[in-house]
């Protein structure tokens, strides 16, 4: 019998088993999936929040064209999230009941909460802008109760210094998002819902203002007496200032809706002194962040990426402007009004680069480029 040439392949057999190993590869898009952070709709809050703060500041154009492009970004992160939950359920439900991952689910509802209020003030779209409202308090609830239960009765529990962080402060932001989105609806609803969301708007400014002197103290005692390294300092701590600022828009929108309900009336001493005192520790917050960032980024030298993250502190610096402007409309403190165009010039820069970057991200990944951070 003749021996086979030693250079001569077998044909391989038709069917999977033949498949080329590209072939059998995952398509470029599903581990990306796998991974989107928990927290990205974070990109809808701060888009939100500077086309907002655009519109009360003279720039309607620029307030709408984000707008659009913002209602485009939600509904394609939804999207993303239930085909995430889909093909990946144990990580999606899974990082839901992570103590480092959980709380960035909130921006789902800051993020609904905020585009409600683009279509009440920019659309006018009442229809609209209570169904998304009614989404949010769904979602609110719903993940209010499963993060913090699923937090409290776990087994084993990661040390404070690994588990909590800024991103944790998002719970406010989705409990204060509410807040300011049933005030906006309150101002022009009739009876006999005009009431009942100025209670609600109420009930979420206070229940935030409590559950951030909660959070800020576990945040602080982090901050001060354990190890801090430079990859520690992620943007979600701007959160420990926009938290303050969104407070702030709910305080000064609750006091400009006082004379449509007594209650409001007979609390505005209470309005406006919590108003200032959130619009005060916001502030505090400013300097030191800037100064954690210098020392992050100049003196430890930790390298520029783009993380989905970065959005967590575009919003602060558009929702301060927008606070900032609406606090001194409520109470006229003109003296602040050079602070609000500061504030929105520099969210407009951030949302900039930081959209340049997710941009760029996307292309490398669609062209099945591993991204150099």
């Amino acid at each position: 019998m003749q021996a086979p040439e030693p250079d001569r392949r077998v044909p391989a057999p038709a069917g999977p088993r033949g498949l080329k190993p590209a072939d059998t590869a995952p398509p470029w898009w599903q581990e990306p999936l796998r991974g989107l952070s928990p927290a990205y709709f974070g990109l809808v809050m701060a888009t939100g929040i500077v086309s907002l703060a655009s519109d009360m500041m003279g720039h309607p154009r620029l307030a709408r064209a984000l707008f659009a492009l913002n209602a485009v970004q939600y509904v394609a992160l939804w999207l993303a999230y239930l085909l995430r939950a889909w093909r990946f359920p144990r990580r999606f439900f899974g990082d839901m009941i992570d103590h480092a991952k959980g709380p960035g689910y909130f921006t789902m509802v800051a993020a609904t909460g905020i585009l409600s209020s683009q279509f009440v003030l920019l659309r006018d779209d009442l229809a609209t802008g209570f169904a998304l409202w009614v989404l949010a308090v769904v979602l609110w609830v719903g993940l209010t109760y499963t993060i913090f239960t699923a937090f409290t009765v776990k087994k084993d529990k990661p040390p404070l210094d690994r588990s909590i962080s800024g991103a944790w402060l998002l719970a406010v932001v989705a409990t204060q998002a509410l807040a300011v989105s049933s005030a906006l609806l309150a101002a022009r609803s009739g009876q006999p819902f005009r009431l009942e969301l100025n209670l609600m708007a109420l009930s979420m400014w206070l229940w935030g203002g409590m559950l951030y002197i909660w959070m800020m103290s576990l945040i602080f005692y982090r901050y001060s007496f354990f190890p801090f390294s430079p990859g520690d300092l992620s943007p979600p701590y701007w959160i420990n200032m926009g938290a303050m600022a969104i407070s702030t828009l709910a305080g000064s929108l609750l006091i400009l809706n006082a004379p449509q309900a007594p209650y409001l009336v007979s609390l505005l001493p209470f309005l406006k002194g919590f108003t200032v005192f959130y619009w005060a520790t916001g502030t505090w917050w400013i300097p030191m962040l800037l100064l954690l960032g210098i020392w992050r980024y100049v003196f430890q030298r930790f390298p520029f990426s783009y993380d989905p993250l970065y959005w967590g502190a575009i919003f602060p610096l558009g929702m301060y402007a927008a606070c900032t402007w609406q606090m001194n409309h409520a109470m006229g403190f003109d003296f602040l009004g050079f602070l609000p165009p500061a504030f929105l010039y520099a969210a407009w820069l951030g949302w900039l680069l930081t959209f340049a970057a997710m941009v760029r991200r996307l292309l490398r990944l669609a062209r099945g480029r591993p991204d150099p951070g």
